[in-house]
């Protein structure tokens, strides 16, 4: 099997081709300087010529702020991107995996939101997401779409890196506490991604670390697993404002994954304490 993997230089592409390097899988990891995905023409040389079984499409618009501002060049990303890749996919006769977000959900209530429950995006960066889940699913019916949350990896700037760095010089961080989520560990998420991808099991899937908690209950978690003595003090969103709205939900249900013969990933905080380990090696 030969797989192409978009988005390397970010936190889970990265993962994932350690991933398919460790089992031995042919793959290449490409990014911007490969191709635009924007340039339909570009993305449809490139897999033709590389004529890939799969793709795992990473490469995503992520500023998620600044998108607001910048909704043209975000749906380019986001939306025509994937459309341009699921084509050329399909031209090769390659399965697609697409990587979306909790984003696409409007983040009411204190439900676990299920792939089938109805989407409904507050910003321009889940409106756009959304698009391109759709551009996936009306090109072709081999497709994964997996929905992710709050990631952290190893290589590239993320929560866990910015609580840390803020540790070194504040004695007390105000940090939002009533956004709940589940923070998701990059090596844990590819490890799933890639027992998936070798399958015929298509559809739409959650896939987040066990366990679920708020911005300010996962900064006081980094602080005592890394040895901080920063305080964390709760605020809600209203005292944060942003320029993109955030759901205050993320919960999502990851009963797919088992009915289909997955396994859920660990818990956050023992992701949390691996990743730790591995920042500091």
């Amino acid at each position: 099997m030969k797989i192409l993997v978009t988005g390397v230089k970010g936190q889970l592409g990265y993962d994932i081709c350690r991933i398919l390097s460790d089992r031995g899988i042919e793959h290449r990891g490409v990014d911007i300087e490969d191709f635009d995905i924007t340039d339909a023409a570009a993305v449809n040389s490139y897999i033709t010529d590389y004529r890939p079984d799969a793709v795992i499409h990473c490469s995503a618009y992520t500023a998620v702020d600044k998108a607001e501002d910048n909704a043209e060049l975000c749906t380019r990303v986001n939306a025509e991107g994937p459309a341009n890749i699921a084509a050329a996919a399909v031209g090769v006769g390659a399965k697609m995996m697409y990587i979306s977000t909790d984003y696409v959900f409007p983040g009411t209530g204190e439900c676990f939101y299920k792939p089938e429950d109805a989407t409904g995006p507050l910003s321009v960066y889940g409106k756009t997401k959304l698009m391109g889940e759709q551009a996936v699913k009306q090109a072709t019916d081999r497709h994964f779409i997996v929905r992710i949350s709050w990631v952290f990896g190893k290589n590239g700037n993320n929560f866990v890196k910015t609580m840390l760095r803020l540790a070194e010089t504040k004695t007390d961080l105000n940090v939002v506490a009533d956004q709940i989520g589940s923070p998701t560990y990059t090596y844990d998420l590819s490890v799933l991604l890639c027992d998936m991808i070798v399958t015929e099991k298509y559809g739409t899937y959650h896939a987040t670390n066990e366990g679920t908690c708020s911005w300010a209950e996962f900064a006081a978690e980094i602080m005592r697993q890394g040895g901080k003595t920063t305080a964390i003090h709760p605020i809600p969103t209203s005292e944060y404002p942003t320029r993109a709205s955030r759901p205050l939900n993320s919960r999502m249900s990851k009963d797919k994954l088992v009915e289909n013969g997955f396994s859920r990933l660990p818990d956050w905080k023992d992701a949390l304490a691996r990743y730790l380990v591995e920042l500091n090696s």
